[in-house]
């Protein structure tokens, strides 16, 4: 038996996979909401504000630092409302600042 293996992208991988395919699914709507209420945010913030996870109507926010957090945390209503004005079912969402990893 001869056995022919051959490469995938990974965009192939993902779309026979079908938890990957979900996945990818989430991260690309993630993006487009972050997208979408970019507009909203403060220019000064925008770099610093990276999309987070789906987890059904809650939608995370990946935040560089806690002063970025404290501000965000104020425009949530406006946020979570533009969302809802789009057609996102977006209960709720959650702020989650990421520490820098240290240089060892």
């Amino acid at each position: 038996m001869i056995r022919r293996h051959h490469s995938l992208t990974l965009l192939q991988a993902t779309q026979e996979t079908p938890a990957l395919a979900r996945l990818c699914e989430l991260a690309s709507e993630s993006s487009a909401r972050l997208k979408c209420i970019e507009p909203l945010l403060p220019a000064s913030l925008r770099a610093r504000v990276k999309p987070g996870p789906i987890d059904g109507p809650q939608w995370c926010l990946l935040l560089d630092n806690v002063a970025v957090a404290a501000k965000i945390r104020q425009l949530l209503p406006a946020l979570e409302a533009h969302l809802r004005s789009k057609g996102w079912e977006v209960n709720s969402i959650r702020l989650k600042v990421q520490m820098a990893r240290s240089a060892t």
